[in-house]
């Protein structure tokens, strides 16, 4: 099984997007991430250039959507932070031939297959290799790509980017920054980063689920 695999950890449904509480109700925010999620598979599953896609959750609601577009799902032995998840799915792929990975937040709901093609094509052929696309703020790290998988210990959380930049130069690595592909870039955490997603304009799951629930009321003014 060679090529690099997408990967992407999809957490308790249940208690997802706390930080958004102050603007929407729980089942608002199951919703919500529920469709985030949708259009973060929709697109790793038109990635035609990805061996395959792994899906990370033990929420019954995450697997059936995630079986729903083909992904491979593995469960987690218990609820282990999304580090350390990624890090296991890099070892169980990297154990089962595959070159390496490409990881995926399930809360970036603007991010189409062409920009995971366009990373693909970006990523260097000489290997150990590493790519990374930080967030908007340039704190996180919204996608990350290792040949082979498991080249790094991860620091995925609010402030990753200069700890894997820091993790590369370890190892005399040049990262590969890619700082011009702003749908993969925003993820929503906040009431504001919804409403910017919202500001777009973009036609997407999440946006169909906001207008149906009113939620765009609900956000900052002057950003939706």
């Amino acid at each position: 099984m060679s090529g690099i695999w997408c990967v992407i950890p999809i957490k308790d449904l249940e208690n997802a997007k706390t930080r958004l509480a102050p603007a929407l109700a729980p089942n608002e925010r199951r919703g919500l991430f529920r469709a985030m999620a949708e259009d973060v598979l929709e697109a790793a599953s038109g990635a035609l250039s990805l061996a395959g896609v792994l899906v990370l959750t033990n929420d019954p609601v995450a697997l059936a959507l995630a079986e729903r577009y083909g992904a491979r799902v593995e469960g987690e032995p218990e609820n282990i932070g999304q580090s350390e998840a990624v890090q296991r799915a890099a070892e169980v792929l990297a154990g089962e031939g595959a070159d390496g990975v490409l990881t995926l937040p399930a809360d970036a709901p603007l991010i189409k297959a062409a920009d995971i093609e366009s990373i693909l094509a970006r990523h260097p052929s000489i290997r150990p290799a590493m790519t990374i696309v930080p967030d908007h703020a340039r704190r996180g790290s919204n996608c990350l790509v290792l040949t082979p998988g498991p080249l790094i210990p991860l620091h995925f959380g609010h402030v990753s980017f200069e700890p894997h930049l820091a993790e590369a130069a370890k190892l005399g690595l040049t990262p590969n920054i890619l700082d011009n592909l702003p749908r993969v870039a925003l993820d929503v955490d906040t009431p504001e980063d919804l409403a910017v997603v919202l500001a777009t304009g973009a036609k997407c799951r999440t946006r169909t689920f906001v207008d149906a629930h009113g939620i765009a009321a609900k956000l900052p003014k002057g950003q939706n």
